[in-house]
């Protein structure tokens, strides 16, 4: 599974990344959900693998969106 995470820097706005990577960086919560979600969906649509995304909550993480082909399993993410 591919997993897209939204991090908060200590300056409050937010960053999306890919494995150790940042994509995009300096966004308010909302635009940065938006934009994780598409870039997500998008990959799912041309590789046809697992996407989520994902964000700290305050005891767990937090799923945002996941995209998995019919009759496939969702997998769990193991940080």
């Amino acid at each position: 599974m591919v997993i897209y995470s939204l991090r908060q820097s200590p300056e409050g706005d937010w960053s999306i990344r890919r494995d150790s990577a940042t994509l995009f960086s300096q966004l308010r919560l909302g635009p940065a959900i938006q934009l994780a979600r598409e870039a997500a969906r998008d990959e799912h649509n041309r590789s046809g693998r697992s996407t989520c995304v994902e964000m700290p909550g305050p005891t767990s993480t937090i799923r945002l969106a996941q995209y998995a082909r019919p009759g496939m399993p969702i997998e769990s993410a193991v940080a």
